[in-house]
This record gives structure tokens, sequence and C-alpha cells, in this order.
């Protein structure tokens, strides 16, 4: 089973689990060097399902 998170509280981040194992896990501000962003995780989700 595949799963992708996401989470924008504080920090917007996504994180990516292949049958119980974390595959990718970053936060938005590592892309767009915005501290604290809440947006959509766009190159988050981007990062994570690249992996």
């Amino acid at each position: 089973m595949q799963i992708l998170g996401l989470s924008n509280v504080p920090n917007a981040a996504a994180a990516f689990d292949e049958d119980g194992r974390i595959i990718a896990a970053v936060e938005e501000e590592c892309f767009v060097r915005i501290k604290h962003d809440s947006a959509l995780p766009v190159q988050a989700i981007r990062f994570c399902l690249m992996e």
C-alpha cells in the first residue's frame, strides 16, 4: 500500500510511505526558502513522488 501524507500545520510538508516504510519525507521550506510556510507543499509532493 502506498500513502502520501500531507501537513500544513505549522510547516507544510509531505511524506511518502510504502508498505509501512518511509520512502521520503520533506518540508516545503527546503524548496521555497520561506520559514514556517503553510501553503500546499507542491514541491515537497513532487520530491516524494520522484523517489
